[in-house]
């Protein structure tokens, strides 16, 4: 007996196509790794998975595109952000990303072409780690020895 998929999850029937903003793109890629990652239904992940993948192919064109000038005031403010995005996971969570890229490639469970992006995937994380593992943690001030992120802010 077939199993039909009947997935309502609302990520899955927003309509998309290649002249789709890549703000909204981008956006929507997130909003669908997270719910891949937070689903407990195997099927629905998959669902999801597969439609991430839809999504960002469509972004993946647009990505090194200069930004169209009539979008340009969106991305400009008069003061410095109070955040910048950046990747900093924990060093065990990293290692955790870091140890399951190496069972996927040692299981060789991807199709070849897909092997090369993980390879440098882990070659990343894994200098992003040794980096954060080796940085300096304290700093010689005039008030003595200080935590490096107290002074930096």
């Amino acid at each position: 007996m077939a199993t039909t998929l009947n997935q309502t999850h609302p990520l899955l029937s927003i309509p998309f196509n290649a002249d789709s903003d890549f703000t909204v793109l981008a956006d929507h890629c997130h909003q669908l790794a997270e719910a891949q990652a937070e689903s407990l239904d195997p099927t629905l992940r998959m669902a999801l998975c597969g439609r991430f993948s839809a999504v960002f192919a469509l972004l993946k064109p647009q990505l090194n595109e200069p930004i169209p000038p009539e979008q340009q005031a969106r991305f400009t403010v008069n003061t410095l952000p109070t955040r910048v995005p950046q990747f900093a996971p924990d060093s065990d969570t990293l290692g955790e990303y870091c140890a399951a890229l190496a069972q996927v490639l040692l299981c060789r469970t991807v199709p070849p072409q897909q092997e090369e992006p993980l390879r440098w995937l882990l070659a990343d994380l894994m200098a992003y780690l040794a980096e954060e593992i080796n940085a300096p943690r304290w700093i010689r001030t005039a008030d003595g020895v200080s935590v490096i992120d107290d002074v930096t802010g």
